[in-house]
């Protein structure tokens, strides 16, 4: 398994399971020896609701998600020949496949038990417009691997009704001003992107210094185990030797005093055979002593 379909394992598992379905692949990765796909995995984020609900549609409904894409590309074609006719009449159409799209995401999440409130019904269908709106968005959506719901704020100018508005021509010092704002503007986003990321490399950079720290104490708590280990079995060892020696030397002095109990039995019989000989002698003396 590479990190590809590991991402897609784990933004497919049930939400409640999410955490530990990455965790476990990424473990598998790192025992794998993609220790870089191991850390990208762990840096997935869990996906809100709403984007739970997204990436499900995206894995059971690809077909009815790529016609919700493909009418976007109708309605970028029409933004762009400035057909209003043709946004007209798509416009009902884009309501349409977004209400159907929503209502068949809701029982699917109903199915594998999950209810939607209305706030995850809402942000449900501002990202499966964001996915008709815009491209990259799209892409996101039909990858299935969405950790935050997306919004996007309209395609072209519509009124409230959501049907295409007359605009008024601008002139120059506007046209220009318009053009101000929205560099101002994406440079923003570019200073807030940059910004994001630079806290997402933080963010893993801090992640990845706290494993290392969690790495090395467990080294050095196993070195200390392992250090603690041999000592214990070379005292082990010490002390065998000395209990073997001791044992040598309780043997040799077992020996020396079976030695010493069989020398002194054998001197105990003779001290008592010349002790009957002696008495044996007396007697005999004493009888001899009396005859005369």
């Amino acid at each position: 398994m590479d990190f590809e379909e590991a991402a897609d394992a784990v933004y497919a598992a049930p939400a409640a399971d999410f955490i530990a379905t990455r965790n476990e692949l990424a473990k598998q990765l790192k025992a794998g020896g993609d220790a870089l796909g191991s850390t990208r995995l762990k840096a997935l984020r869990k996906p809100t609701v709403a984007a739970w609900v997204a990436n499900l549609l995206a894995r059971k409904l690809p077909d009815e998600l790529d016609d919700l894409l493909a009418l976007g590309d109708e309605f970028r074609e029409a933004t762009a020949d400035l057909d209003g006719d043709r946004l007209r009449e798509l416009t009902p159409r884009r309501h349409q496949v977004l209400d159907q799209l929503a209502k068949q995401a809701a029982k699917l999440a109903g199915d594998e038990g999950q209810k939607l409130s209305p706030d995850v019904a809402t942000k449900l269908r501002e990202t499966l417009d964001a996915a008709l709106i815009d491209p990259a968005a799209g892409d996101a959506v039909r990858e299935g691997r969405l950790s935050s719901a997306l919004r996007h704020v309209g395609f072209g100018v519509v009124d409230e009704n959501g049907e295409p508005s007359n605009v008024t021509p601008l002139t120059d010092e506007r046209r220009q001003a318009a053009r101000d704002r929205r560099k101002a503007q994406q440079a923003e986003e570019s200073a807030a992107a940059r910004k994001q990321r630079t806290a997402d490399e933080e963010e893993r950079e801090a992640a990845a210094r706290e494993r290392e720290e969690r790495e090395a104490a467990e080294k050095a708590q196993a070195k200390q185990a392992f250090e603690a280990a041999v000592a214990a079995a070379q005292e082990a060892e010490a002390k065998v030797e000395d209990l073997d020696n001791q044992l040598d030397e309780a043997r040799e002095a077992l020996a020396e005093a079976q030695s010493l109990v069989h020398r002194l039995g054998a001197e105990l019989d003779e001290a008592r055979r010349a002790a009957r000989d002696a008495q044996k002698e007396s007697r005999e003396a004493r009888k001899h002593y009396n005859r005369l």
